[in-house]
């Protein structure tokens, strides 16, 4: 039997690269590349290349560098400082994930001829009896990916393996011990990749948003003035630290107002809210959702999610309201709804 062939996405970390190791164990034909998206110099020697060539080496594979600069300016990094100006909290990994990691990477695949592609995540692609793809937690809940996974097209799930979300995490790390992977023991990266000072405000403004919302009011929601703030690129939703205001009490963002250069304080409980709406609807599991369906829906990475009753409304959005009250549901955010474990779809949070 022929032997497949994949493109393996390696990030230079233990995961992918451990990924990389196991289907070679399978008896894949197995090829690595990295993805230059956000790094400085001018060569392809930048650290998450030299890492991932390193393993590259080790595991006697042919491994190649994509320059991907363009698309993941014009896709991510455009998408996030324009939502931040415009007082939305963005999630740029979902972006990049369906446009650059799978869409970009499956069709340089193909054109070295690769069956498929795989990555280090943290999920389980499935086939579900309905006959769509999905994807589902993996072994290890304590790394569970699949809410950064859910705008993937059953097109790139058809053609992806994940073979890390088998695995624990500290399961995947003595896999690459025992395989003497350079980076078996390297730490995991935390931050956005292109901002990794996490200085959000300043990367907006390097990168030529002059016209950014300089500093304006913080209000009560009746309007009520309560002090100055930096600009709302500096806030976000749910937010406490940072504000420098004197009220005796902890206080919170509550609401964004970018048309009226304000952010809204209030305080823990106006945090909370039980619905909100969502554009941009993406399905995977499901081919459509009905009218009272309920699903768990979580609203960011860090949510464990909570029950909600689904409810499209006739301009394709989806009403989404929670038994009880959840925090912090932000604009620009992503709320993904489950079925039976797996992503059944999802939308951005207006």
């Amino acid at each position: 039997m022929e032997k497949k062939k994949v493109v393996v996405g390696m990030s230079g970390g233990v995961d992918s690269s451990a990924a990389a190791y196991l289907l070679k164990e399978q008896g894949c034909d197995v090829i690595g590349v990295t993805m230059r998206m956000w790094t400085e110099g001018e060569d392809d020697c930048f650290p998450a290349a030299q890492d991932a060539r390193r393993v590259a080496k080790a595991l006697d594979i042919p491994f190649y560098v994509f320059d991907f600069r363009q698309e993941f300016k014009k896709n991510v990094v455009d998408y996030f400082t324009e939502e931040y100006t415009r007082g939305r909290t963005p999630n740029p990994c979902i972006v990049c994930n369906r446009a650059i990691k799978w869409e970009a990477l499956l069709k340089r695949g193909r054109e070295l001829g690769a069956d498929a592609v795989a990555t280090g995540h943290y999920a389980r692609i499935v086939k579900r009896e309905n006959g769509r793809y999905a994807v589902s937690a993996a072994k290890t809940t304590a790394k569970d990916q699949t809410y950064a996974l859910y705008r993937l097209t059953q097109e790139q799930l058809a053609h992806t393996w994940m073979p890390a979300g088998d695995y624990e995490k500290e399961e995947i790390r003595m896999i690459a011990r025992k395989a003497r992977l350079p980076v078996a023991d390297k730490p995991d990266s935390q931050e956005i990749c292109f901002i990794p000072d996490q200085d959000y405000a300043g990367f907006i403004r390097r990168m030529g948003r002059k016209s950014a919302p300089e500093g304006g009011n913080f209000v009560t929601a009746d309007g009520n003035v309560l002090g100055r703030h930096k600009g709302i690129i500096h806030y976000t939703v749910g937010q406490r630290k940072g504000l420098h205001l004197a009220m005796g009490k902890p206080v919170f963002v509550t609401e964004i107002r970018p048309e009226t250069n304000e952010v809204v304080i209030g305080d823990a409980e106006d945090v909370f809210e039980r619905e909100c709406i969502i554009e941009d609807v993406q399905y995977m599991g499901v081919e459509r959702i009905t009218d009272g369906m309920r699903m768990l829906t979580k609203v960011r990475y860090a949510h464990k999610g909570a029950m909600a009753s689904l409810h499209p409304l006739s301009d394709g959005r989806i009403q989404v309201v929670f038994d009880e009250p959840q925090r912090a549901i932000t604009p620009g955010q992503s709320a993904v709804f489950y079925d039976g474990g797996c992503v059944a779809g999802g939308g951005v949070i207006l």
